[in-house]
């Protein structure tokens, strides 16, 4: 009986159970054969089972694989049926969604990573070339067809990922026809009294470089300090007594290489081995960039990912990260 599981036009006739036992020494055979089960898209099935569904393809791949598994000196079996017994078949197209939503994890990563880098280009970092970002890109949009191959039911996993790609390829494609990204901008000096008795504005949403850049405002410039949120596209409707940052744009936002922290600490001399500390910290989270790479990295942003996912309001998420930030400076004395 016919079959389609998928929104594909492929339609499948039913499902390919390989069996197989392999010597258990040398322990790379045994690898070998999982790896190339592995690349075809198969799932582990009740054991040592392993299932795919039927193809013309996916037969004479197993068919060949039977013959490689003897030759190993180990048996292998390979069982074709419309059906499986006690299983629907949209519980087994499940398995393989599962699967593969595993797999598009890796990728989904590297995307999101990506997606910082280009976000600190529209901020106005000049920290790569659009070139090099589209390179980048590429090899994010490799690895999704890798496993979209394997994806034979459409999973929902895949089409939320394409969907952030195709949202991300617009991006660059603004970026490269934007004319930004010609040349480093200086960091013209700035006197702390220049920033005081102003109401700091900044996108939603608030995470490292804005958390860091509120403590230091706080902390070093003008512990009066209001801070605000705005829309991006309401941001130039701010009033004279306001200082945007980390924003296009912005006041005060990346420059070249160095995140918005970074250029407050530049713009007003600010110095101290612990500032520079928190500085290298709060860089390698943001820009993801591996430049410093230092230990403390890590754990910190689990903690304010933690406050950006456990605190609706963002003046509250904001306050949460300050104060992080200030046990971290204290930590470091």
């Amino acid at each position: 009986m016919r079959q389609s599981l998928s929104k594909k036009e492929t339609v499948y006739f039913g499902w390919l159970l390989f069996i197989y036992k392999v010597p258990s020494k040398p322990v790379n055979n045994r690898m070998k054969i999982w790896r190339k089960l592995n690349r075809a898209g198969a799932v582990q099935f009740k054991g040592s089972a392993y299932l795919l569904p039927f193809s013309q393809d996916h037969y004479d791949f197993l068919d060949r694989l039977v013959s490689e598994v003897s030759s190993l000196g180990g048996e292998a079996a390979m069982i074709k049926t419309e059906h499986v017994e006690n299983m629907e078949d949209n519980d087994l197209a499940a398995l393989f969604n599962h699967q593969r939503e595993k797999d598009y994890k890796v990728t989904r990563k590297s995307l999101r990573n990506l997606k910082i880098k280009v976000n600190s280009v529209q901020k106005g970092s000049l920290l790569e070339r659009a070139g090099q970002l589209k390179s980048k890109f590429k090899c994010c949009l490799k690895e999704y067809k890798e496993v979209k191959k394997r994806d034979f039911f459409s999973s929902e996993a895949g089409n939320a990922l394409y969907a952030e790609i195709r949202g991300l390829q617009k991006n660059l494609d603004e970026i490269t026809r934007s004319d930004h990204r010609q040349g480093p901008t200086a960091i013209t000096p700035r006197k702390i009294n220049d920033y005081k008795g102003r109401t700091w504005v900044t996108r939603p949403n608030p995470f490292v470089d804005r958390m860091a850049t509120a403590w230091l405002v706080k902390k070093f410039i003008d512990s009066g300090a209001q801070f605000e949120f705005v829309s991006e596209e309401d941001l130039d409707r701010l009033g004279n007594n306001t200082i945007s940052y980390d924003v296009q744009n912005g006041e005060v936002t990346h420059v070249g290489d160095m995140c918005t922290f970074e250029v407050l600490l530049s713009t007003l001399d600010l110095k101290g081995k612990r500032l520079k500390k928190i500085a290298r910290i709060v860089h390698d989270i943001d820009m993801k960039d591996d430049k410093y790479t230092p230990a403390e990295a890590k754990g910190l942003e689990e903690i304010l990912l933690g406050i950006r996912k456990s605190t609706q309001d963002d003046k509250e998420a904001l306050e949460k990260g300050m104060t992080i930030f200030e046990m971290l400076y204290t930590a470091l004395a």
